[in-house]
C-alpha cells in the first residue's frame, strides 16, 4: 500500500519559499502571509480519481484529478493554470502547472514524511512535512 494512504502531513519547515513566490509574481503582503502559515496536506484516492487537500488557517484548497489527464486549476496565489499530475512509483506525485509562469511540484511521500520540491524557472523551493 502507498505510504500516504490515510495520512495527513503538517509542514515543519520551508526553504526558499519567499523566492519561489517572488518568481511567480506574488506581492509582498501575500508572500508575508504565505511564509507565516504551516499547511497540512492530505492525498486521497477514490477509484482512479485523486483528491489533494491543502489546509491552512489562511485558505483551504482542493484539487481533484486523474493521473495523466489535464485539468484547470486556480493556484493559491490566484493564477489560472492547466495542470497534469503523474505518479512515479507509488509515492511520488509530479504536478506540472502550465500557464504564464510554468511550475513543477514534486511531492515525495514516505510513512512519516512528505517532501515537496517546487520549481518556477530556475527558482527552487523545498517544503518538509511530517505525519500529523
Amino acid at each position: 500500500m502507498a505510504a500516504w494512504v490515510g495520512k495527513k502531513y503538517k509542514m515543519e519547515k520551508s526553504e526558499g519559499f519567499d523566492e519561489y513566490m517572488k518568481a511567480l509574481g506574488v506581492g509582498m503582503v501575500l508572500r508575508k502571509l504565505g511564509n507565516s502559515i504551516s499547511p497540512t496536506v492530505e492525498l486521497i484516492k477514490d477509484g482512479d480519481e485523486y483528491t489533494l487537500n491543502t489546509l491552512s488557517t489562511f485558505k483551504n484548497t482542493t484539487i481533484k484529478f486523474k493521473l495523466g489527464e489535464e485539468f484547470e486549476e486556480e493556484t493559491v496565489d490566484g493564477r489560472k493554470v492547466k495542470s497534469v499530475v503523474t505518479m512515479d512509483g507509488d509515492n511520488k506525485l509530479i504536478h506540472e502547472q502550465k500557464g504564464e509562469k510554468p511550475t513543477t511540484i514534486i511531492r515525495e511521500f514516505t510513512d512519516s514524511d512528505l517532501t515537496a520540491t517546487m520549481t518556477a524557472g530556475s527558482t527552487k523551493c523545498v517544503r518538509y512535512y511530517k505525519v500529523a
